[in-house]
């Protein structure tokens, strides 16, 4: 499981994220919603291990969540923006390698197509290259992926195709954090929800 505890932080004398606690099985896909600025985004890194919280830890399986040099970590965090997870001067099998060998079922959950492999990212669609960004992280190793608002961008087609093949990887035991402002796609596709509200940056379970 994997576990935020008293995680608390402030971008100088303001305050984001104040003892907040969380949880996530694996398989499991639960939503966090919550208006811009509340500190969505800065919970997803600090899960992620790309930010380090003032005070209070994340876990896994009761261990400290440790980064080691060289190896993926076990939780992978998808920003909204596609373009920033990927180097536009690669193309798309290089960008698939990048770091480790990609699991062969995800690029099928994720209709990840053979054809795909000689464009550059400016060639693909935005659903094309949310699905890419997505694969290069879900790894043999990962076993959490935090989405931050991937589906943002998305057409209303692409961003339930893709947010169905997430469900088919949470199926494959990946436990994810759905990070959303569009509060009825988490209705239909999490049954848990966590909001964070300004003012009150306490995690609330719906």
């Amino acid at each position: 499981m994997l576990k935020a505890r008293a995680i608390t932080h402030a971008f100088g004398a303001v305050s984001v994220l104040d003892e907040v606690d969380f949880d996530l099985s694996p398989g499991e896909i639960i939503g966090l919603a919550g208006p811009s600025g509340a500190g969505k985004s800065t919970l997803g890194r600090i899960l992620a291990g790309h930010l380090l919280p003032n005070a209070g830890r994340v876990e896994i399986d009761g261990a400290p969540l440790m980064l080691r040099a060289g190896l993926p970590c076990p939780v992978q965090y998808a920003p909204q923006t596609s373009e920033m997870s990927v180097d536009p001067r690669w193309r798309v099998n290089r960008i698939l390698r990048n770091g480790a060998t990609p699991d062969p079922e995800s690029l099928r959950i994720l209709g990840i197509q053979p054809e795909w492999a000689s464009r550059f990212p400016a060639e693909l669609s935005g659903g094309e290259l949310t699905r890419v960004s997505l694969a290069r992280m879900v790894l043999p190793s990962t076993r959490y992926l935090v989405c931050d608002e991937i589906t943002a961008p998305l057409d209303a087609l692409s961003a339930e195709d893709t947010l169905w093949a997430l469900r088919r990887l949470a199926g494959r035991g990946v436990g994810i954090l759905l990070i959303s402002h569009n509060q009825n796609l988490l209705k239909r596709h999490v049954k848990r929800r966590y909001q964070l509200c300004f003012g009150h940056p306490r995690l609330q379970v719906d």
